[in-house]
């Protein structure tokens, strides 16, 4: 009887025993699981970021190409409107045989002008669609390029038909600097390979400061020393370290003259300080078309 129940309360142990291994186990792996599913939460969140915010740089492009097209519409509109109205008045008037052949003559150079002009607005249409596509190909490049940094640091769009790239000078430069840093390195060699691929590219480095006044010590003076000697780094740099053709860059400051915000707040002061990267229009070919029109 003894032995009987000795043996029920070792089994009774190994039980018990087993249980609170079981439950040390069980809490482990559920902490890891938790662990594990608020990183990937996290990482989804950044993805529907990263997702917003393209989907309001193609709604920008989209709305500002709809403008243009309007616009061309309405030009295509009262062309056509034009010379149906000169046809009409053209019949009229040689079958009453009021007008001379030299007038007649006159008429139809004009209507001939029109269609010369409705070929130039087709021509001008199929432009542009070939510069904002060619503008988009180059942001989503830069994005590609540039797609592991926060929004807040970089930010690239498209406005009125001109690449922007901004990136905050906090990547850039330590404050009251002019010395690129390391890390800024990482950023605009991968700008600058993008940069490298478009040869016909020209673009314009501008250095902008906030409202602060910058202490007058050593070779700076002011907010405009500090913007520009910031924008000639970072030429010197795409120059010299990435091979940019320095004939197709220029170095510019603008101080504090040009804030994305009004400098009432630290944050607002950090998104005006920054560098700003434009991709210029190319001048020389609308010309040319407009010669060859």
């Amino acid at each position: 009887m003894k032995t009987r129940n000795y043996l029920i309360i070792a089994l009774s142990l190994l039980v018990l025993g087993t249980s609170c291994v079981s439950q040390k186990k069980f809490k482990s792996q559920a902490a890891d699981f938790n662990t594990k599913y608020g990183q990937k939460e996290s990482e989804l969140k950044l993805c529907e970021t990263d997702k917003a915010s393209l989907q309001k740089q193609t709604e920008e492009l989209l709305k500002q190409i709809d403008g243009l097209n309007n616009k061309i519409d309405g030009l295509t509109k009262e062309q056509t409107y034009l010379k149906e109205n000169n046809t009409v008045f053209l019949n009229q008037l040689q079958s009453l045989s009021v007008i001379s052949n030299s007038q007649a003559e006159s008429i139809k150079k004009s209507m001939e002008s029109l269609g010369i002009k409705d070929a130039y607005i087709q021509g001008l249409q199929r432009s542009l669609a070939q510069k904002d596509s060619l503008n988009m190909a180059l942001v989503m490049n830069l994005k590609g390029a540039l797609g592991n940094l926060e929004d807040q640091d970089i930010n690239i769009k498209v406005d009125k038909g001109v690449v922007f790239i901004d990136i905050s000078d906090k990547l850039l430069f330590k404050s009251g600097s002019f010395n690129v840093t390391d890390k800024a390195k990482v950023v605009l060699e991968k700008v600058a390979t993008v940069l490298k691929n478009q040869p016909n590219l020209e673009f314009m480095v501008e250095g902008h400061t906030d409202n602060v006044p910058y202490p007058k010590k050593g070779e700076l003076l002011d907010n405009w020393d500090l913007s520009v000697k910031r924008a000639t780094a970072i030429v010197r740099l795409l120059q010299n370290e990435y091979g940019l053709d320095p004939q197709k860059m220029i170095a510019a400051g603008r101080s504090e003259y040009q804030p994305l915000t009004a400098n009432d707040s630290n944050e607002a002061k950090a998104a005006n300080r920054r560098t700003r990267i434009v991709i210029l229009p190319q001048f020389d070919q609308f010309f040319k078309l407009l010669e060859k029109n």
